[in-house]
C-alpha cells in the first residue's frame, strides 16, 4: 500500500524559498516514477517537477532554474526545494507516485496521491 504524505508548506513573499517534503511508503524506487504538481483555486492541477525511476528530473518551463526535485531513499522522501517564489507560484501542491511513467514533469492522472500542502506567496 503505497501512503504519500507532504509537508512543508507556508507563507512567503515573493523571493523566498520553501522546500517541500514528501514522506513516501510502500514506494519500490526502481518501479515507481514521482512528481509534484500543482492546483491554484479555480485552476486546472498542473505538472511542476517529475523524477524517474533512474533519477533523471524534469520541469515545466515555469519553474525550470528555481525549482529541484529530489529522492533522499534513504529517509523515503522526496523533496521539492523553491527558491525565487512568484505570487503565481500560490497553490496546493501534491506529491504523486505511479509505476506508469508518461508525460515527464507535465500533469499526468499518477495512481497515488497525498493530500496537498499550501504555499502562498505574498508579493
Amino acid at each position: 500500500q503505497v501512503q504519500l504524505a507532504e509537508s512543508g508548506g507556508g507563507s512567503v513573499q515573493a523571493g523566498g524559498s520553501l522546500r517541500l517534503s514528501c514522506a513516501a511508503s510502500g514506494v519500490t524506487y526502481s518501479r515507481y516514477c514521482m512528481g509534484w504538481l500543482r492546483q491554484a483555486p479555480g485552476q486546472e492541477r498542473e505538472g511542476v517537477a517529475f523524477i524517474d525511476r533512474d533519477g533523471s528530473p524534469s520541469y515545466v518551463d515555469s519553474v525550470k532554474g528555481r525549482f529541484t526535485i529530489s529522492l533522499d531513499k534513504a529517509k523515503n522522501t522526496l523533496f521539492l526545494q523553491m527558491d525565487n517564489l512568484k505570487p503565481e507560484d500560490t497553490a496546493m501542491y501534491f506529491c504523486a507516485a505511479d509505476t506508469v511513467c508518461r508525460g515527464g514533469a507535465n500533469f499526468y492522472p499518477y495512481n497515488y496521491w497525498g493530500q496537498g500542502t499550501q504555499v502562498t506567496v505574498s508579493s
